[in-house]
């Protein structure tokens, strides 16, 4: 049955047809990881692979890992810089278990000792949830630090306390891409509505999930913002 979006509402459409690309991106791998994000020229974590993965040809100490992974949350960069941090931080932590353990165990500490104090941290919260994310994404469930964190739990914790914040319903969707199905709409429809002034976000929505006629609705936000660039 071929699905047709002409008699949808705009936003409802523009959700729909983001659901479809989510899915088809799907087909090349776990989506917290296999697709890298674009942060333009921000710091994150030391990348020399030409594509997603590690290449072998890194000499990153992953020693250092928790150290840098925090030195760069902590400087308060943009959501998408974070996931693409993490993104990156998981990769190396896959090669290193201990590692893997220091950072998910520092992330916590953190996010723990803002809550403690009596002013939870909306970001600690979204970065121990995503990292808890693509650990269960991409290390499995045999000796896998995030076991019994519930990384999709926090990250909604988060957006309660920063809302609005299209970058983060961004990771929302894709951590809820195979469910909750009603959830994971929600999150699509207001990245997108989100992304008509967010300009690193309508970059990685083009980037991720566009190119396809099918999803032509989608280019509305990401045309938006580059000609707003063009007029100032």
């Amino acid at each position: 049955m071929k699905l047709s979006t002409r008699s949808l509402p705009r936003s409802i459409a523009a959700a729909v047809l983001f659901s479809l690309a989510l899915v088809i991106t799907t087909v090349a791998g776990p989506p917290l990881i296999c697709h890298p994000f674009d942060i333009g020229n921000a710091k994150s974590l030391p990348w020399v692979s030409d594509g997603w993965n590690l290449s072998g040809n890194e000499n990153y100490d992953t020693k250092a890992l928790a150290r840098d992974t925090l030195a760069i949350l902590d400087a308060n960069p943009p959501v998408i810089v974070r996931m693409e941090t993490l993104r990156r931080a998981t990769l190396y932590a896959r090669k290193d278990p201990l590692a893997a353990k220091e950072l998910l165990t520092k992330l916590h500490a953190r996010a723990n000792r803002a809550e403690t104090a009596g002013h939870p941290d909306a970001f600690a919260l979204f970065d121990l949830g995503y990292l808890v994310a693509t650990y269960k994404e991409w290390m499995g469930k045999d000796q896998n630090p995030a076991a019994g964190f519930d990384g999709y739990k926090l990250v909604s914790n988060a957006l309660a306390l920063h809302k609005p914040d299209p970058e983060m319903e961004f990771a929302a969707a894709l951590i809820t891409l195979h469910g909750p199905e009603k959830d994971h709409l929600e999150h699509v429809q207001k990245a997108v509505e989100g992304s008509r002034t967010d300009d690193l976000l309508a970059r990685n929505l083009a980037s991720h999930f566009m190119g396809n006629e099918k999803h032509a609705a989608l280019e509305e936000p990401a045309k938006n913002t580059s000609a707003k660039r063009a007029v100032k």
